[in-house]
């Protein structure tokens, strides 16, 4: 059980070094303030889908090709990345690549199997939150207005 659950306290701990000490240090441009929250929304939908769904083989296919597109579309910040990120912050971001697979391979163990009600709602709840946050800060230019 508890393999199932390492991965997502692994990226858990990548996301917060990313969101909470590289973002905040650098500026997000509009691309990155916009495409972040995107990416959450990619991996939500996955979490969704499998809370929603039963597990059968059709939507074990379903959500392969959903988490398939997630694991690629995560990836396109990284043509901004390479020019605005640190080497260590573009390091974080193969990690959490890595990771990113890792927890969809884990969240269909659990999904199949049933081995840990409610993980996928909680999981999708943590995310939606994130995303939110996401959202709302990076929306809202808190630089200016606190410093005018």
């Amino acid at each position: 059980m508890i393999l199932l659950v390492t991965p997502f306290l692994l990226q858990a701990i990548a996301m917060f070094f990313d969101e909470f000490y590289f973002h905040f240090r650098r500026e997000l441009k509009t691309w990155e303030r916009l495409g972040h929250p995107l990416d959450t929304f990619s991996v939500l939908i996955c979490y969704f889908y499998l809370y929603t769904h039963s597990y059968s083989e059709m939507n074990l296919k379903v959500f392969i090709a959903l988490a398939a597109f997630s694991c690629l579309f995560i990836t396109k910040d990284e043509w901004v990345h390479k020019d605005v990120a640190s080497a260590h912050e573009n390091w974080l971001h193969a990690v959490l690549f890595i990771l990113h697979p890792l927890c969809f391979l884990a969240a269909a163990l659990v999904w199949r199997d049933n081995l840990i009600p409610h993980f996928i709602l909680i999981q999708a709840v943590v995310l939606f939150l994130f995303m939110t946050y996401q959202i709302l800060y990076w929306s809202i230019p808190w630089k200016k207005r606190l410093n005018p």
